[in-house]
């Protein structure tokens, strides 16, 4: 019975150790599997990405904290995503209005600048609207800046309304 039970306990150890070293094996693939994934969002060097998990590899968990360490701090989306706002801060930056005087930061609806009072818009000689100095046309109602308004059209001709003819009076009718 001694026999058949130190048998029993060594098959079950040696499953033991045979379950324990496939997840450890799968563990490590995944490491690696992992390592290299991450590394291929974070850099587009091809070299990088082999060292990155080489050193997974063959260190292991310790390759993989040491490449934790090591690692960019940003994706490559992350990256392009902060470019794009960089770029839309810049270009809103570039496009608010500025007083042509003074330089100060006016809104686009002003028709003075309130900090040196000069004239940044002004209104069409025609329909009212606030137009920008250099354009050559109002966009509202197409008049040129420095045009005279057009005089209202003048009415029509239109004859009287005919009317009976009066009929002179014979003497007759006047001595009447």
């Amino acid at each position: 019975m001694p026999e058949q039970l130190a048998n029993l306990i060594g098959v079950g150890l040696e499953w033991v150790v045979a379950v324990s070293g496939g997840l450890i094996v799968a563990f490590w693939v995944g490491l690696v599997v992992w390592t290299w994934r991450d590394i291929r969002t974070r850099s587009a060097d091809i070299f990088a990405a082999l060292l990155a998990a080489l050193l997974a590899l063959v260190f292991g968990p310790i390759g993989v904290l040491l490449y934790l360490l090591l690692r960019p701090k940003q994706s490559l989306a992350e990256q392009y995503d902060r470019a794009l706002e960089e770029e839309a801060l810049l270009r809103e930056i570039e496009e608010a209005p500025a007083c042509s005087s003074c330089g100060r930061p006016v809104q686009a609806d002003w028709q003075f600048c309130p900090f040196c009072e000069a004239e940044l818009r002004h209104p069409c000689q025609q329909c009212g609207q606030l137009l920008n100095p250099e354009w050559k046309r109002c966009p509202h109602c197409g008049a040129r800046p420095g045009q005279t308004p057009p005089l209202p059209p003048l009415p029509a001709y239109v004859p009287p309304p005919p009317t009976e003819r009066i009929q002179p009076l014979e003497p007759e009718q006047v001595a009447e």
